[in-house]
Parts: structure tokens; C-alpha cells; sequence
């Protein structure tokens, strides 16, 4: 099985993809790793912006599923359950659709993912929220399809997770999605 995680910055898309690595067994495939590579060789500044020119970039030049499909290979080569961690764009996450994986959205309200993502003091989210709203603007919605569009990707989802409350009511939901996906598939 595999699954595409989308959704809002600071949301829970991680605690989502950690869950399911440590108590479902399954492999972790990121998108930011991936784009940080590329940054990295490209000796860039690691930052939010960066990392959206360099995905679009990349999209632009290798068609809009490129990253999808780039880390969709990785997980099928390596075999077993999988999770590819933040579909952005419209041709990532058709991609991974036309060959047999599950979107899942992870989504929460604006000022309780802005308090997230300063507890998390990565050096991407140093940020204030005016900019926090300001990126979120950016990635929401694009008719280009090299360029994110999270409200596309989360209304293709097969499963959209809200997690206002606690760590706890969060695992029940991915359990619940978990059991629908056995449930459909007779796994």
C-alpha cells in the first residue's frame, strides 16, 4: 500500500507520517528531503522559498509529476507499505493516483498550525505570520499544474484528516482510514 500525504503547513502531515512508519511498518519517502538534495547540490539557501522555486523547477523541466514520480520509483523498488510526504501539485498527486496509491489530507486551523510550526524551530519556519499566511497564499491554488495547489491535491484525497485536537484523536482518525482502506480492499 502506499500513500501520498498532503495538506496545510504544520497540520500534522509528519505526526501522520510518523505513525504510520513506527506503528504500521511503513517506509518514508519526502518530498522536502528530496527537494533539499537538489538544493543542497545546487548550493542554495535552505529556506521555505527555495524550496518552492526548485520544486517548480524541477516540475517545469521534467513535467509536473516529476517529484511523485521520482519518489513513487524509490518505494516500489524498495517494496512493502510506503508514504510519499507532501503532494503539492495537481501532476504529483495525479500520478500517484493513476498508479494505485491513496491521497490522504492532513488539515487544521490556521493559528493553531502557525503555534505548530514556531514549536517545531526548524530553519524553515522562523517565520511571522504574516509570512505564514503569505506562503500558504502561494501554494493554495495554481491552475499551472508544476506549481502547488493544495486545496486541488486535498479535494482528491481519499481520506482528509482535521487535526485540531490531540495526538490521540489524530492516530484514531488514521486508524479509521486504515480500516476503510482493509475494509474496501478485503486486506
Amino acid at each position: 500500500m502506499i500513500i501520498g500525504i498532503t495538506g496545510t503547513n504544520g497540520a500534522g502531515k509528519g505526526t501522520v507520517v510518523d505513525y504510520l512508519v513506527r506503528r504500521k511498518g511503513f517506509k518514508h519517502y519526502s518530498v522536502r528531503n528530496f527537494l533539499n538534495e537538489e538544493i543542497m547540490r545546487l548550493g542554495l539557501v535552505k529556506d521555505r522559498g527555495t524550496m518552492l522555486l526548485v520544486g517548480n523547477d524541477l516540475r517545469t523541466k521534467h513535467g509536473s509529476g516529476y517529484i511523485a514520480e521520482q519518489l513513487l520509483a524509490r518505494a516500489q523498488q524498495d517494496g512493502g507499505s510506503a508514504v510519499i510526504e507532501s503532494v503539492r501539485s495537481l501532476g504529483e498527486a495525479n500520478h500517484l493516483k493513476e498508479n494505485g496509491a491513496l491521497l490522504w489530507a492532513v488539515d487544521a486551523s490556521m493559528p493553531l498550525r502557525y503555534q505548530r510550526i514556531l514549536g517545531r524551530m526548524s530553519e524553515t519556519d522562523r517565520i511571522p505570520y504574516e509570512r505564514f499566511v503569505a506562503d500558504e497564499a502561494a501554494e493554495i491554488d495554481n491552475a499551472e499544474t508544476t506549481k502547488p495547489n493544495l486545496r486541488g491535491v486535498m479535494a482528491m484525497c481519499d481520506t482528509v484528516l482535521t487535526n485540531d485536537g490531540s495526538q490521540e484523536e489524530l492516530y484514531v482518525q488514521v486508524e479509521q482510514a486504515l480500516k476503510k482502506v482493509h475494509n474496501r480492499f478485503d486486506l
